[in-house]
C-alpha cells in the first residue's frame, strides 16, 4: 500500500510552499488508494514555537487536506511526534557505530570554529569529511577505548555518519531522474546530538522506515541531503524497502530570483501563510489567506498548478478532479513564480461558484454588523445579482450597500460630469413615469428610454447616469431598471426626490 507523510517542524507558521508539499502528498495518496500521515518533526527543540503544531493541523484541515494517521489522530505506527519517539533513536545511532557506519565526535564548538578559520586563512572551506575526520577529536582518530572513556566521564559528544571514501551515490528521483554525487563532496553529518536528540537525518530515515513510508515527496531543499539518506538506508540494510523520492521545485518570488518569503508578501501585499499567525515571541501578526477571504478551494487549486499541470488547458479543478489527474512525473523541475493576479483570479472564479445562499450568509454578516434588517429573500436576491462583481467577501458591503441604505452623499466628480443644471427636470419626469406605468422592466424601459429620452433627443448616458447617482450616490451598479425593480418603486422615488433637493449645480 502507498503510504506518504507530511512531516513539518513546529518552528512557526506553515508556509504555502509547505502547504503545496502536503497537497501533492495528499493527491498522490488518494489517487493510489493509499494512506496520508502527519508526523511532527520536533527534534530541534531550540527552534520549537508554541502553537505551531496546532496551527499546522488547523491550516491543513481548513484546506481539506485529510490525514489517515497522525499526531492528532493516532494510528498503528505512533507516536507521530518525534520528541515522543526519543528513546528509540539512540539504539539506531549505536547500531551504525557498531557496524562501522558512524562514529563518536567530541570536537568542541570553539575547536570547530578554529579549524574553519584556519581553512579560511588558506582560502579554503572546512568540511568535516573523509579528508579531515582523522584530524579531529573522534573515535576514529582517538580509538574506541579512549572514546568510551570520555563518554563514561560524561564528556559531551555527537554521532556523525561515516561516508565511505570516493564512491558515487545515486538518488533515483521521480521528477529529476537519477542524481549522482561523489561521497568526497559530502560532509559527515551529525546524526545524534549531545542533547540526546537525533537530528533530522537520522530521525527522518528511522521514522520513514518504521512507519512503512513508500514515497517521500518533499521540497528540493532536501535534495542535497538525499545521498546521505540513501546511504543510511544502505547502512541499516533497508535498501529493499527504501521509499521512492520526489523533490519538488521551489515556490519563487513574484519578481526577481529566489524562494518566496514572508518579506515578499509583506512588500507586495499578499499572504504567504494559509492562516493568520500571531507570533508568540514578537507579538507580530502575519496575514493569512483565510482571514483575507480566500476560499480554501481557490487556494488548493492555485497551489496545485504552481509547478504541476495536467497536460491540458483546464485550470479550474475540484479536489476530486485534482486527485484523478495528478501525476508526479508531470511536476516541473523548475521553480514556479508566485502570481498574485492569478491567485485573485482563482478566488474570483470560485466565489462565482458559491450558491447564492452562501454569498448571502457573508452579506448578512455585514448587515448584522451595521444593525441593518432585511428579509432573507431580499438578501439572497441581492447576493445573487451582485456576486459576479465580487472577489472577496470583504468587498460585499461596498458593492451592495446601496441596496440597503439610501445615499447621503453624492460623488462630486460624477455629479460634475453628469448632472447638468436642467437634470432636476428630467429626474422629476422619472418620478412621473414610475408613478404612472406598470412597475415592470419592459414598461419602464419603453416609457423612460424610448418614449422620453429617445423621443426628446436627450443624452441617454447623462440621464441614466444621473438617475444612478440619485439612487446609488455614484455611477456604479447593475442595470438601472433591474436596480429600481429590486429596491422598489417607493424607495426609488424617495431617493430621486432627495437628490433633486440636495444636488445643486451652477447654471
Amino acid at each position: 500500500m502507498v503510504r506518504v507523510r507530511f512531516a513539518p517542524s513546529p518552528t512557526g507558521p506553515l508556509h504555502i510552499g509547505g502547504v503545496r508539499t502536503a497537497l501533492y502528498n495528499y493527491l498522490f495518496a488518494r489517487q493510489n488508494g493509499g494512506k496520508m500521515i502527519l508526523r511532527i518533526e520536533d527534534t530541534d527543540q531550540n527552534r520549537f514555537v508554541p502553537g505551531a503544531e496546532q496551527y499546522i493541523i488547523e491550516a491543513l484541515d481548513w484546506l481539506g487536506i485529510e490525514f489517515d494517521e497522525g499526531v492528532h489522530l493516532g494510528g498503528p505506527f505512533g507516536p507521530y511526534r518525534q520528541s515522543d519517539r526519543k528513546p528509540m533513536y539512540r539504539q539506531y545511532a549505536e547500531q551504525l557505530i557498531r557496524d562501522g557506519w558512524a562514529y563518536y565526535a567530541f570536537d568542541k564548538p570553539e575547536a570547530l570554529e578554529a579549524k574553519r578559520k584556519e581553512y579560511e586563512a588558506q582560502k579554503k572551506t572546512f568540511q568535516y569529511d573523509c579528508n579531515t575526520r582523522l584530524q579531529m577529536e573522534n573515535s576514529l582518530s582517538l580509538g574506541m577505548e579512549e572514546a568510551q572513556r570520555r563518554i563514561d566521564a560524561g564528556e559531551p559528544y555527537v554521532v556523525r555518519f561515516q561516508f565511505p571514501d570516493n564512491i558515487d551515490i545515486t538518488v533515483h528521483d521521480m521528477i529529476r531522474g537519477d542524481v549522482t554525487m561523489n561521497s568526497r563532496l559530502l560532509d559527515d553529518k551529525v546524526l545524534f546530538k549531545s542533547d540526546g536528540m537525533p537530528t533530522y537525518h537520522l530521525a527522518n530515515i528511522v521514522d520513514d522506515h518504521t512507519m512503512e513510508i513508500t514515497h517521500v515527496i518533499r521540497g528540493e531543499e532536501w535534495l542535497p541531503s538525499a545521498p546521505l539518506h540513501v546511504m543510511l538506508y544502505k547502512a541499516f540494510g533497508w535498501e529493499e524497502t527504501m521509499p521512492r523520492f520526489a523533490h519538488l521545485p521551489l515556490l519563487l518570488k513574484p519578481e526577481g530570483n529566489g524562494k518566496l518569503s514572508k518579506r515578499d508578501g509583506d512588500r507586495l501585499g499578499f499572504p504567504v501563510f494559509p492562516l493568520e499567525w500571531h507570533d508568540p515571541k514578537s507579538g507580530e501578526i502575519s496575514s493569512g489567506y483565510r482571514e483575507q477571504g480566500y476560499l480554501p478551494q481557490a487556494v488548493v487549486n492555485m497551489l496545485a498548478l504552481m509547478g504541476w499541470n495536467p497536460g491540458t488547458e483546464q485550470e479550474i479543478m475540484s479536489m476530486e478532479e485534482l486527485i484523478k489527474l495528478f501525476n508526479v512525473e508531470h511536476i516541473s523541475k523548475n521553480g514556479a513564480k508566485f502570481n498574485l493576479d492569478k491567485a485573485k483570479w482563482f478566488q474570483h472564479e470560485y466565489f462565482q461558484m458559491l450558491p447564492d445562499e452562501v454569498v448571502a450568509d457573508y452579506l448578512q454578516k455585514e448587515l448584522d454588523a451595521r444593525g441593518i434588517t432585511a428579509s432573507r429573500d431580499y438578501v439572497v436576491r441581492v447576493a445573487g445579482m451582485m456576486k459576479e462583481r465580487i472577489t472577496f467577501p470583504s468587498e460585499l458591503w461596498d458593492t451592495c450597500c446601496y441596496f440597503f441604505q439610501a445615499p447621503t452623499e453624492y460623488n462630486e466628480k460624477d455629479v460634475a460630469k453628469r448632472w447638468t443644471p436642467d437634470m432636476h427636470i428630467h429626474m422629476a419626469k422619472v418620478i412621473e413615469i414610475l408613478n404612472t406605468v406598470p412597475f415592470e422592466h419592459d414598461a419602464i424601459h419603453k416609457a423612460l428610454l424610448d418614449d422620453y429620452i429617445a423621443a426628446n433627443g436627450l443624452n441617454t448616458g447623462k440621464v441614466m447616469n444621473s438617475l444612478r447617482i440619485a439612487v446609488v450616490g455614484r455611477t456604479v451598479g447593475p442595470d438601472m431598471i433591474t436596480l429600481i425593480l429590486t429596491i422598489g418603486k417607493e424607495e426609488t422615488i424617495r431617493r430621486v426626490e432627495r437628490a433633486i433637493e440636495k444636488i445643486k449645480v451652477n447654471s
